[in-house]
């Protein structure tokens, strides 16, 4: 097996489910990082993208409270809050004058809100902040808005598209396999929801972006699986076009036209303060392990073109390491992210651009700035 996933790798071919098995069992951390790094190069050169970005998140009450979780509470709480839109558009003032080009928004599921205070968010921020790009609501928001308010997926995509959202993040993916998504997220949506809601927003001309939260329970066999789902969702909504291959000009942000995924977002799990922690016992991921996923990811996902080195994950020094093993985006600035801290992750919880800038050029790569 080893020569044809070889030379299927040479030809620009795609691996199957049991190829990408095999990349992690039987491929060492070099071969994989040479591979991976091949491809990075082909597509992005030595170019490594940011964005200018802050992070909201205007409430932790929410009714899910999956065991991963350690930023969700309940009502009645005192670690409870509730931002009013006041504040929210004093953190996008403040973010705006810091030269933010992006607000990323994450909730949670509220059980007394309605999908018309999330849509207010939206709206009240695009009106004040129209240059801004918002990115908002994982699909998992986006499916309790749909259930909550009765409308279809496409009708609330459709309404919060024409309120000001850009764009959605990857959040809420988990791990997709059922047996292990029913122990870490079982009152989550399922991956056939967290799929289709990403299909129709794709439908819509939308961008979006993937993640895949590992290092707890799953195996490498369900990271591989994860990985073929994503990519076989990236060939459906470009299926369309006269080709699947990546649009590499103009810095290797465009395909030809309609929505997408324009990025794959792996998230190192971090425990602290969690359920699942307290109930089981869950060995560190090793960082050889990290870079092996991200690198496997570059092979497997040659349709979606960024691979995210999310340094509020891994720490600044292993994303930088990452950069060699098929990673090509270093996130953002972030200011200021809660749900990774609350469970434990001890990476600041904000990066100056210029900070990220000379990590990235330290990593002998070149910061090209995004504006999304």
């Amino acid at each position: 097996m080893r020569d044809n996933i070889l030379l299927k790798l040479a030809s620009g071919e795609r691996l199957t489910y049991s190829e990408g098995v095999y990349l992690f069992r039987e491929f060492n951390l070099h071969e994989l990082g040479v591979m991976a790094d091949s491809i990075r190069c082909d597509l992005h050169g030595d170019n490594t993208y940011y964005v200018v970005n802050a992070h909201i998140n205007p409430t932790n009450i929410c009714k899910v409270c999956c065991p991963l979780c350690a930023f969700a509470a309940v009502e009645g709480d005192v670690r409870g809050y509730v931002l009013g839109l006041d504040e929210i558009l004093r953190l996008v003032e403040s973010a705006a004058n810091n030269n933010v080009t992006q607000i990323h928004i994450v909730c949670s599921i509220h059980p007394s809100k309605s999908f018309s205070w999330y849509r207010e968010i939206i709206s009240t921020i695009h009106s004040a902040f129209p240059l801004i790009h918002i990115k908002a609501y994982t699909a998992v928001e986006i499916a309790y808005f749909s259930e909550a308010s009765g409308k279809s997926i496409y009708e609330v995509l459709s309404e919060l598209r024409s309120c000001g959202l850009s764009s959605l993040p990857g959040g809420g993916a988990e791990i997709f396999d059922e047996s292990i998504r029913q122990k870490i997220a079982p009152n989550k949506i399922s991956a056939d929801v967290w799929l289709n809601v990403h299909r129709v927003a794709h439908s819509l001309g939308m961008v979006t972006n993937a993640s895949m939260l590992f290092g707890h329970i799953e195996t490498c066999e369900h990271r591989v699986g994860h990985l073929i789902r994503l990519r076989d969702l990236q060939d459906e909504s470009i299926s369309k076009r006269s080709s699947g291959d990546v649009n590499k000009s103009g810095g290797g942000d465009d395909f030809n036209g309609g929505g997408y995924f324009d990025c794959f977002v792996p998230l190192v799990y971090h425990g602290a303060n969690t359920e699942l922690s307290r109930t089981t016992s869950i060995e560190p991921i090793s960082p050889q392990d990290i870079l092996k996923t991200i690198a496997v990811a570059r092979l497997i996902l040659r349709n979606i073109i960024h691979i995210k080195s999310y340094w509020v994950t891994l720490g600044e020094s292993l994303a930088q390491v990452a950069l060699s093993y098929g990673a090509d985006h270093f996130d953002g600035t972030v200011f200021e992210e809660k749900i990774h801290h609350e469970a434990g992750a001890n990476t600041p919880k904000g990066l100056t651009e210029k900070q990220i800038q000379k990590l990235i050029t330290d990593a002998k790569k070149i910061p090209i700035k995004k504006n999304f």
